[in-house]
């Protein structure tokens, strides 16, 4: 089974329809007794990385999210959490990941935010990308960014700068783009997910 933290922070649907064709089992997970009800860990998220770290703070997930041992899978903003700190809203995230997330502004010349389909580059062997070709594409939406970091960066995209589009630290996976809009490769990331 896998659990969905569930702190407010957008809207879940299309997650949730996506484990439902994949036939992969799920619930909720509001607070923090729940984790324990579950074998894998979804973080997901739309929206503002700094409103979203307040809201898992609020509901007492943000203390217990760093010391799970299970596998964790943070999504979009929900990977953006992992990290150390985020300049949206310049605030401190999760620290799983000594990684910062920027934003493109300033950065690039390209439209912001980066939206629509894009290929990755594999970076190192990660059993999320098991059975996914290299370069395959992939659905972002996303103002923000997650910087290049060789250690952690399991795959990277090119928008105008080169960024981690996934990333990966023992037991804590992160992907930038959305697994459940992206067609066949998004959903063989879930079952990959799901099997790990």
């Amino acid at each position: 089974m896998i659990g969905i933290v569930n702190y407010g922070a957008g809207n879940i649907f299309s997650l949730t329809a996506a484990l439902v064709r994949c036939n992969l089992p799920y619930g909720m997970i509001n607070e923090p007794a729940d984790f324990d009800k579950y074998e894998r860990i979804i973080i997901p998220g739309v929206g503002h990385a700094g409103a979203a770290m307040q809201k898992l703070r609020d509901s007492g997930l943000a203390e217990a999210i760093p010391s799970l041992t299970k596998p964790v899978l943070g999504i979009c903003v929900g990977m953006q959490l992992l990290t150390s700190f985020s300049e949206e809203g310049n605030a401190d995230m999760l620290g799983v990941f000594p990684m910062r997330t920027l934003h493109f502004q300033q950065r690039i010349s390209e439209k912001v935010p980066h939206m629509g389909w894009n290929t990755t580059q594999i970076r190192h062997n990660c059993r999320l990308f098991d059975h996914i070709a290299d370069n395959s594409y992939f659905y972002f939406v996303h103002s923000f960014f997650i910087e290049f970091q060789e250690g952690y960066t399991a795959t990277s995209t090119n928008y105008g700068v080169e960024y981690a589009a996934s990333i990966h630290k023992d037991n804590f996976y992160g992907v930038q783009f959305h697994p459940e809009k992206s067609g066949s490769a998004g959903e063989q990331l879930l079952l990959n997910f799901a099997a790990i």
